[in-house]
Formats: C-alpha cells, structure tokens, sequence
C-alpha cells in the first residue's frame, strides 16, 4: 500500500498565511554529522580584488515607499505556524542555499551538506533597491524557484533557543508583508538520512518574482548592483566560494562568476602595481621583524 500523502505548508505574511500543497511522507530523520569543509581545488575568475572594485559606500535610504512592513505580531504568529509543524523529535533545521550559508541569521549547532529535490538556486528575488542596490542600479537576489535540484547546507537551531533563533532568523529574511518567498518546510537528503527543514522559497505570483533573463543579463546586474549591505558581486564572491569549500558544484553560479568577473574587468581600470621598495639591510630587517 502506498504511503498516505503528507501536507507541506508554505508560511507567508499575508492575512490568511497557510498555503497547503501535497508532498510525499518524510521518513524519520537519522542522527546527522558535521559538514567536512575543504580547500577550493579550481580558481575562481571572480577574486576578492575585483570585488573590491566595485565597493563603494552607500546610505540606507531607509523604508521603500508603497512597501508594508512585517510587525512584531506577524513574525510571532508566522513563528507559532512553523513550529507546530516541526518533526516529532523537536528539532528544528534551516535548509541554507545563498548568504545564509556564508552569514548564519542566529546560532547554529550542528550542519552538513544536504539536498532539497523539486527546487534550484535563481537570480529571481528582485528587485532589490536597498541593501544590495540602489533604485538607479537595483539588484537580484538568489532564491529557490521550482524544479531541478539543490545543493546546500542544513543548520540545526539550539534546541535552548528555538523560538528566539526562528525570530531572527524570520526578520532577516522576511521584511515586508506578503512575502515574495515565504518559508516553508521541505524534504531535504543527507548522507545520513532525509530530514525537514524550513527554507525560503520563490511565491511565483508576487511580483518580485523575476524570470526571463538570460545569464548574460543577470552578469550585467550582479557586476554593478551595491547596497548599504554591499555588492551583488560580493554575495556572488562569498556564495560560490563557500560552495566550492563544501565540495558543491553549482553550474550556473560558476558561469555566472565569471561572467561577472569579466565585467567588471571591463568596466573598472586596471589596478597599478604596487611600488617596489628597496630591500631593507640585514639590521633593518631585524628590526622591522622585531616589530611585527
């Protein structure tokens, strides 16, 4: 007999914020592992150098007119909904594709790589005006769309601090009501088994939902967007970087680094190399050493 099919619940900020769609049944989750980093074994084309090129300080223009923002009553209330779906063990995973992987939202105690089926990494939150572009040159942001696959890290939350870590981890990710990509729970794969986890994924029906452009288009945005937060280039730098150290090939984000790179190679001079100082005398280097 086949399994009974199981309800997975998106969780948005609109007035009625349960969505419901069907999903197979989650086996239980086994006992997980630490993620095993690694050095980088291929260069990237993007470097810390050209992202640093486009750096350049921005004020935070504050509040976008038009948009409404999430109140202390809503992330309590979205809060309340997840957890009353989490595992029957208590625990409480955060499936991690993007900056969350790079710049955890709140303490963690335990990850490792795992795999959410159904869904793939897409340049389609847009269009970002305040903290990582600006209204003259917005920027896009990385969110799970449907279909393909992706690989990413799960993160266990303190079982002390469950309810606090969700809170911040809700107001980082979700400032505005309705949100564009509302968190959810969702199967996730590991090596030692599948597990739940909460992710944030693409409403296709909000309107930041972009789709449509080409790689060639998402390079030229990523190259020039910078926000109060940073660059598109640098999220695009620490994404792809952190990936590579966890052994996870990501296809499109590898072309789209280079893309990147080649553009603003393009459109940023070249640096001038650094004036060569004469080599200091054997006392002098005894000195400076001395210093250091």
């Amino acid at each position: 007999m086949a399994p009974a099919a199981n309800t997975e619940k998106v969780y948005s900020m609109s007035a009625n914020f349960i969505n419901v769609a069907m999903a197979g049944s989650p086996a239980p989750p086994r006992k997980p592992r630490a993620v095993e980093w690694r050095a980088t074994s291929r260069r990237m084309r993007l470097t810390r150098e050209l992202v640093s090129r486009v750096a350049r300080p921005i004020e935070d223009p504050g509040p976008i007119a038009g948009r409404i923002y999430a109140t202390d009553a809503d992330y309590k209330a979205i809060s309340h909904a997840l957890l009353a779906d989490r595992p029957a063990n208590g625990e409480v995973w955060v499936f991690a594709y993007g900056s969350l992987i790079w710049k955890p939202a709140c303490s963690i105690v335990e990850q490792q790589v795992a795999v959410a089926r159904g869904w793939h990494r897409a340049f389609c939150l847009g269009w970002d005006r305040r903290y990582r572009g600006t209204p003259e040159q917005p920027g896009l942001m990385l969110a799970l769309d449907r279909g393909g696959t992706c690989k990413g890290v799960v993160q266990r939350l303190p079982p002390p601090d469950i309810e606090a870590s969700l809170d911040k981890l809700l107001r980082r990710e979700m400032a505005t009501r309705p949100s564009p990509f509302p968190p959810r729970w969702v199967n996730v794969e590991t090596a030692t088994g599948p597990l739940r986890a909460i992710t944030f994924a693409m409403d296709r029906r909000s309107d930041a939902y972009v789709t449509g452009l080409s790689a060639e288009e998402i390079a030229d945005v990523l190259a020039a967007a910078v926000g109060h937060w940073g660059s598109m280039a640098e999220y695009l730098y620490n994404t792809v970087m952190h990936l590579e150290e966890l052994g996870i090939d990501d296809r499109f984000l590898w072309r789209m680094q280079k893309l990147v790179a080649e553009r603003i190679e393009a459109m940023t001079p070249t640096r001038r190399t650094p004036t060569i100082l004469p080599q200091p005398r054997a006392q002098d280097s005894r000195a400076i050493a001395g210093i250091a």
